[in-house]
């Protein structure tokens, strides 16, 4: 697995190893000893989730609160993703900046996305499977999110805003303004 970091500290970008043949593919999609030893982390990912969804649907910027704030590893099984990570880290020099990166299954590309970020994504292809790992079980009461159209985000999502399609939840998610004047990271 080739590792990769990015301008924010501890998000990384995984690589796995394909062995492809005309019979298709293998890969390792997660190994906990080749995780560590690549990332020079130390984690225990207690619950898989995967969305099924279409062109135009964006999902986030969704977090979940301390304490019960997760680390996730992303990926995508089918079609293409535009995964978009906000670092909500207060005392972080990238407080409030964002990065984005292309997920999908030509790609196998993965993501491993630290607690103290907001996470979204958005469908680029006719539809996408969109898989990840967390490290702590999912506390509805802890649920929080910044809007996907924040202003002071200034969020590319790669879609125009009239194919933009959100859940009752996303559409009425607190500016990133509010969180800055009360953040829980």
């Amino acid at each position: 697995m080739k590792v990769s970091r990015s301008h924010f500290k501890d998000l990384l970008i995984l690589e796995p190893r394909v062995f492809e043949d005309k019979r298709g593919y293998f890969m390792e999609s997660f190994n906990t000893n080749t995780f560590q030893e690549g990332t020079k982390q130390s984690i225990n990912f207690v619950q898989d989730n995967e969305s099924y969804s279409s062109y135009g649907i964006v999902r986030g910027i969704h977090f979940q609160k301390p304490p019960h704030d997760q680390a996730k590893l992303a990926r995508v099984i089918l079609g293409e993703v535009l995964d978009v990570i906000v670092d909500l880290r207060s005392e972080s020099p990238s407080f409030g900046k964002h990065m984005s990166i292309v997920l999908s299954e030509k790609n196998k590309k993965q993501i491993f996305i630290p607690s103290g970020f907001g996470h979204g994504f958005t469908i680029l292809s006719q539809n996408a499977i969109f898989a990840y790992k967390v490290n702590q079980y999912h506390a509805p009461e802890f649920d929080s999110g910044i809007r996907w159209d924040d202003p002071e985000l200034a969020i590319d999502w790669k879609i125009p805003d009239t194919k933009v399609i959100l859940s009752h939840k996303d559409k009425n998610l607190q500016s990133f303004e509010n969180y800055r004047k009360n953040p829980c990271f």
